[in-house]
């Protein structure tokens, strides 16, 4: 049956824990010349500009055996008029799957709804699940677990905040945002994560959201699409960068995530970037891993 990964609800917590389980023992290379989508074509439609996004999914296809092809929409008859649905319905009739990364969540889930084959958001402007796949798989493997976490996400309230929320909410997470008024997660995504299991607490100080913290999360405070906002965005987030004194309230082997890329010195400094408690590159190969598990789980269950 079609199954498509939009956001991080389309799959139960039942589901997410067996997924993370199957990357970690993907990453242990326990079976690495096993190929479960030999044979298999995986579009990626990207809108967006991307490092970690398209190097993992490319590399991660491959080593499933499939063949990843790269698609842009000024490549295709999108960018000259061809409606969503069209391409959706063309692309299905050669594909396995197609991930996307685009501006408005609004076309993936147009583009999906007219898809005969799974579609994988691989960031949209509300949600960024895959990335939160990577998160969750860098938490259970440097703390062994995640019901009960401690997880304090330190700025924007921005799609990687809003998968967070879901992330929490699925696993049993206890998430602590701390953002400027008017910065919160999307209210929709909050209200559902709220009738579930984890714990979300939104408040404004820093240093209290970091108080007895295990994870303590941060992203860029300006967003791809959102550079003319840049200066204004800055003075709203004085305060909440994460520096070692920040870090200082925090448990004594609590770790750091940043999604990337990094502004170095605004967000984040590099003594904690770089130092002894992060986990940043961990958290960036794990997109990987993750990914891979989700491709396999989507698509072979697909076929």
């Amino acid at each position: 049956m079609r199954k498509h990964f939009l956001t991080l609800f389309d799959l139960s917590s039942e589901e997410i824990s067996a997924l993370l389980k199957r990357a970690l023992a993907m990453k242990s290379g326990i079976d690495a010349n096993r190929c479960p989508l030999i044979g298999k074509s995986i579009g990626l439609l990207f809108e967006k500009a991307s490092t970690r996004t398209r190097v993992s999914f490319e590399v991660g296809i491959y080593q499933l055996g499939a063949h990843p092809i790269y698609l842009t929409p000024h490549e295709i008859q999108l960018g000259r008029g061809e409606t969503i649905p069209d391409t959706a319905r063309a692309l299905s009739r050669y594909l396995d799957a197609v991930v996307i990364r685009t501006f408005g969540h609004d076309l993936l889930v147009e583009f999906s709804t007219h898809s005969s084959v799974p579609v994988i958001n691989g960031l949209s402007d509300l949600h960024h699940p895959c990335q939160a796949l990577g998160d969750l798989m860098t938490i259970l493997e440097r703390k062994g677990r995640l019901q009960g976490i401690r997880l304090a996400y330190i700025g924007d309230g921005n799609n990687v905040a809003n998968s967070l929320v879901e992330a929490a909410s699925l696993t049993g997470m206890s998430l602590t945002i701390a953002c400027p008024e008017g910065h919160e997660p999307a209210p929709e995504v909050l209200d559902r994560a709220r009738s579930a299991k984890g714990e979300i607490i939104i408040l404004r100080e820093p240093k209290e959201a970091a108080g007895r913290a295990d994870v303590i999360y941060t992203d860029v405070w300006v967003s791809m699409g959102q550079e003319n906002e840049s200066e204004k965005k800055k003075k709203r987030f004085e305060g909440y960068q994460i520096n070692s004194k920040l870090l200082s309230c925090a448990k004594n082997d609590a770790i750091i995530l940043h999604c990337l890329p990094a502004h170095r010195g605004e967000e984040i400094t590099s003594e904690v970037m770089d130092g002894p408690q992060s986990a940043i590159f961990d958290q960036a190969e794990n997109r990987l891993h993750a990914q891979k598990a989700l491709l396999e789980m989507l698509v072979a269950g697909h076929s």
